[in-house]
């Protein structure tokens, strides 16, 4: 597996593996809108194979946040249905953080599912005092290089987000 950033040439394999894995077009079309807005600070892309043989097997994006800090919004996360629980989304998530320590912001926040995310190190408390549409148990941060340097203010994701409903 390789895991490289999204081109051009993938964003169709991009939509349908995020449709896939969702089982549903809200967060493909998510991608497309983020893309097209500017938004997009990263999209990788884990694939098996080369050349015509390339099979795509995951996707990350972190997007641009409105916030008293650096911060980027990490999601969709998505993994090909039959490929799931193999370290692929992991290894994307690793790739993510390591991309934005390189990069200089301070934190990544995310809307998933705990269990999942602690092990990266997010946590629901260093959400907690930030106030965000998506407060709650299942909205997480994780301070990139220590701590972060704000806990408190307004965090507004890419307008895209606005039409999940």
């Amino acid at each position: 597996m390789d895991i490289r950033p999204e081109t051009a040439a993938d964003r169709t394999a991009v939509h349908a593996l995020n449709r896939a894995a969702f089982g549903q077009p809200v967060e493909a079309d998510l991608v497309d809108r983020l893309r097209a807005d500017g938004d997009v600070v990263l999209s990788l892309v884990a694939v098996e194979g080369t050349g015509a043989d390339e099979m795509m097997l995951g996707h990350v994006l972190l997007s641009r946040m409105a916030a008293p800090l650096r911060a980027l919004a990490l999601g969709p996360l998505a993994v090909r249905p039959d490929r799931q629980r193999q370290g692929i989304g992991a290894a994307l998530v690793h790739a993510a953080i390591d991309h934005a320590l390189r990069h200089g912001w301070q934190a990544i926040f995310v809307l998933g599912e705990p269990n999942y995310y602690r092990r990266f190190g997010f946590d629901a408390g260093l959400a907690a005092g930030f106030a965000s549409p998506y407060a709650g148990p299942y909205f997480m941060a994780l301070a990139l290089d220590g701590d972060l340097p704000a806990r408190t203010g307004d965090l507004r994701h890419a307008p895209a987000f606005a039409d999940l409903g």
